[in-house]
């Protein structure tokens, strides 16, 4: 498969999968950001991408990320829908600074990462619950 993309720097690098058993790919900061602490920032990637139909892009932390910088995805992960594909609509990178010091993303550096996974459409459908016993949850197991 296939992905477009277009990079609005071309001296930064199209980004790759670093090993040959890596699923999901690297994305640069296209400029420098500092992150104030307990803040959110959006770091630019360089990536407009035209995602195919059937696919969702993921955007998540690098597993280093938070050790290395303190840096989070402050909700998990980053969910690019396939119409957002305009000539403005460049990936962004949410990250959140958990620290108590400012913290510096370097133009070039490696962020984040993203992946493609496959997207089924479903038709939501109401109905009536089938039990009325509750099963618990949030440690209820034990």
């Amino acid at each position: 498969m296939q992905l477009p993309v277009t990079r609005i720097d071309k001296s930064l690098p199209l980004p790759k999968y670093e090993t040959a058993g890596a699923v999901a790919f690297d994305l640069y900061a296209r400029e420098t950001v500092v992150i104030e602490p307990q803040t959110i920032a959006l770091i630019p990637t360089n990536l407009i991408v035209q995602i195919p139909p059937g696919y969702a892009l993921i955007i998540a932390a690098r597993s280093s990320t938070p050790k290395k910088k303190g840096l989070s995805v402050p909700h998990g992960i980053g969910i690019i829908d396939q119409d957002y594909r305009g000539p403005k609509d460049e990936l962004l990178a949410q990250l959140f600074n958990y620290t108590d010091v400012m913290v510096t993303v370097e133009r070039g550096e490696r962020i984040a990462q993203a992946l493609i996974v496959p997207i089924a459409r479903i038709e939501l459908v109401e109905h009536e619950l089938a039990t009325a016993k509750n099963r618990g949850g949030f440690g209820s197991t034990g």
